[in-house]
């Protein structure tokens, strides 16, 4: 007769999807939310800059005769009044250089680094064990920033919890990869990286009603006590019941092959071309990330957008995510490697007008245009990655994607920075417009670029066509032997350097 615990023995796989991704949820939480709170905790540890700002939310903008946000003296600022009410105030308005570097440089170059490490430390130690370290560490990076008393304790804080938030997605990949059959992995990969957006999209509710209520006097601390709360719980779950599963090999096995260099992966134009344009992408997406809430509450002060920004991040921006995904792999894989670079660019050039009319138009109007602006941009992450991995060899794949994603996270979240001088010079609307909207349009050429140095469909006999289709599987861009001689193109008759077809040496 079956024990409870082998009757249970079913729901332990989607158990520890789930701890993992609300693991990773409340990672992205913590990175997220100084984005939110950034005027409060800006006011209470005195950093960032000054500005004129609405101090009453039930006074409507257009009943005003003249927008605080249009004052830079201060003495200016106390003047206005409407009906003898002064309805503006000179305070910290949660931006400024020194806010710039606490979301951005101080988190992405610990995170950027320790990824790469603790990647590589997944290939070689107890993986459940090094994640409830890094779940713990970043979960105590949290709880002690609702304690911080000054500006560079909060920093020092942010490179602790990027320190342990970059082992997440190596340490937890790798767990579930062994986990889950290969019929399941993609969907499961889809579910946990997820939690990149419902991190982000918590943040908004979190961090401005959570902060109001100014719970036990605390204010915008409750936020991280909560975060890192919820995330020491995740520690606890992680090192108690979950288990290190045996490796499992994923892919081709053969070591008759010759070793790939390196250099000439990376080296390869279109590689180079690819990170560029998926970087100066990131970028643009990083700076809404950092920059919404601020921008929302500075230029609309009276309407509150926080529920907005989080439907239409979590929602549509997941529903873009998975329509990518399955255009990609559905449609457009069909049509060659060439063709999915071609979707990138196009879903790149739609979302960037609806990018700008999200910071050009009104509350209405601006989370409209934000939604199909999001839907089409955020198609384009699956597909970077779905393209990368069908045009480098096997052999140096994820070394490839560790040194592109160092690339991609040090140039896309370190540019944000520039958003604080441009601003001075142009005025915050328009510099968020550049680094947002037009990072999007500037991607979107140089996908386009790209695609052209990419290789188009290939004819192939019946039964090699046969052969593919059953394996669910297409890539002729990359052969074994393609370096070998340093030559980058394909072999005439179709086959690698041990006699492997094209579809066979390359799955994942």
């Amino acid at each position: 007769m079956q024990t409870v615990v082998e009757k249970l023995r079913f729901l332990y796989k989607p158990y520890v999807l789930a701890v993992l991704t609300i693991g990773y949820i409340a990672g992205e939480l913590g990175h997220y939310l100084i984005g939110v709170t950034s005027k409060a905790t800006a006011i209470e540890l005195d950093y960032g800059d000054h500005a004129c700002q609405q101090n009453h939310t039930e006074v409507h903008r257009h009943m005003l005769p003249q927008q605080c946000a249009e004052i830079d003296v201060e003495h200016d600022c106390h003047r206005l009044h409407l009906n003898g009410t002064v309805y503006c105030e000179w305070n910290y308005n949660g931006l400024g250089l020194e806010y710039q570097l606490l979301a951005g440089p101080s988190f992405i170059a610990v995170f950027t680094v320790m990824g790469v490490v603790l990647g590589f430390a997944a290939d070689r130690f107890n993986r459940v064990r090094l994640l409830t370290l890094c779940t713990a560490v970043f979960a105590v990076a949290i709880v002690f920033q609702g304690t911080v008393k000054g500006y560079w304790q909060l920093i020092l804080l942010r490179m602790l919890m990027a320190a342990g938030e970059a082992g997440c997605n190596p340490l937890a990949t790798g767990i579930m990869s062994d986990i889950f059959p290969e019929s399941k992995r993609a969907l499961v990969m889809a579910i946990f990286n997820w939690g990149i957006y419902g991190g982000y999209g918590i943040a908004f509710p979190v961090g401005r009603y959570i902060t109001k209520l100014n719970l036990w006097d605390l204010g915008w601390r409750v936020c991280y006590y909560g975060t890192g709360a919820l995330a020491v719980l995740m520690a606890i779950l992680t090192g108690t019941t979950l288990k290190e599963p045996e490796r499992k090999s994923i892919g081709e096995e053969s070591t008759n092959k010759a070793k790939v260099p390196l250099v000439k992966v990376l080296l390869q134009p279109r590689v180079i071309l690819l990170m560029i344009a998926a970087s100066i992408r990131h970028c643009g997406g990083m700076t809404f990330a950092y920059n919404a809430d601020l921008y929302y509450n500075i230029y609309f002060p009276d309407v509150d957008l926080g529920w907005w920004l989080f439907a239409v991040t979590i929602g549509i921006g997941s529903i873009g995510v998975v329509i990518g995904g399955i255009v990609s792999d559905k449609f457009v894989a069909k049509m060659g490697i060439r063709s999915r670079v071609a979707c990138l660019a196009i879903s790149q050039l739609i979302a960037t007008p609806f990018a700008f009319g999200s910071v050009y138009y009104e509350p209405l109007w601006a989370m409209i245009t934000l939604g199909i602006s999001y839907f089409f941009a955020e198609m384009w992450f699956g597909i970077v990655f779905a393209v990368l991995v069908e045009i480098v060899p096997l052999q140096v794949r994820s070394t490839t994607i560790g040194v592109f994603l160092f690339v991609m996270n040090n140039i896309g979240g370190n540019l944000p920075i520039l958003v604080d001088p441009l601003a001075k010079a142009i005025g915050y609307r328009g510099s968020v417009m550049f680094f947002y909207a037009g990072f999007y349009g500037i991607s979107s050429l140089l996908f386009l670029l790209t695609m052209f140095f990419m290789e188009g469909p290939k004819p192939v006999s019946v039964d090699e066509g046969r052969s593919q289709v059953e394996m669910g599987h297409e890539n002729n861009t990359f052969q074994p032997d393609d370096f070998i001689n340093g030559v980058g193109g394909p072999k005439p008759n179709g086959y690698g350097a041990v006699g492997k077809r094209p579809a066979e040496s390359s799955r994942l």
